[in-house]
């Protein structure tokens, strides 16, 4: 799952600095719209925002400086808008519809973290898939499969324990 998330996130920057986060730039948007997910239940949990710094620090390689000033891009941008559009429509100017797919699997993929889902979470990212022009049949094939991710790393988790 990992892979995936990196090769996805690698897309978004080619040429582009590592240490530059322009308002429009679609890691920006990718954190902003992460935070809008993890927010949307009234809680960030600890697992969720560990994932959130995983999949970016590992990704973009990024110092833990550039690291926490991309997630605090991301967070400010996310507290400022006031829907989901300025982040899909800056997504959608990086990305093929197929990489908008792959975004919206890697957000219900921070939907598990925490291994739980709620109904505004799922509120949230049937309206970036709409934004996005992503399927409502793919939507719910994410969810799926990412729900089935998720059950399949935590009993690896407790086998391990």
């Amino acid at each position: 799952m990992l892979d995936r998330i990196q090769a996805f996130l690698h897309n978004l920057t080619t040429g582009r600095p590592e240490n530059e986060f322009a308002s429009d730039d679609p890691r920006v948007a990718f954190a902003a719209l992460c935070f809008q997910v993890m927010e949307a239940d009234g809680q960030v949990s600890k697992a969720e925002m560990q994932r959130l710094k995983d999949l970016l620090g590992q990704h973009y390689g990024l110092s833990s400086g550039q690291l926490e000033t991309l997630i605090e891009a991301g967070q400010e941008a996310g507290l400022e808008a006031v829907d989901y559009f300025r982040f899909t429509s800056d997504l959608k100017r990086h990305l093929t519809p197929e990489k908008c797919t792959e975004l919206l699997g890697i957000l219900w993929d921070l939907v598990y973290a925490d291994g739980d889902r709620s109904e505004m979470e799922d509120h949230v990212i049937w309206r970036v898939a709409d934004l996005l022009g992503v399927s409502s049949r793919d939507r719910v094939l994410l969810r799926q499969q990412a729900a089935s991710r998720a059950k399949s790393e935590n009993l690896a988790e407790e086998t391990e324990d």
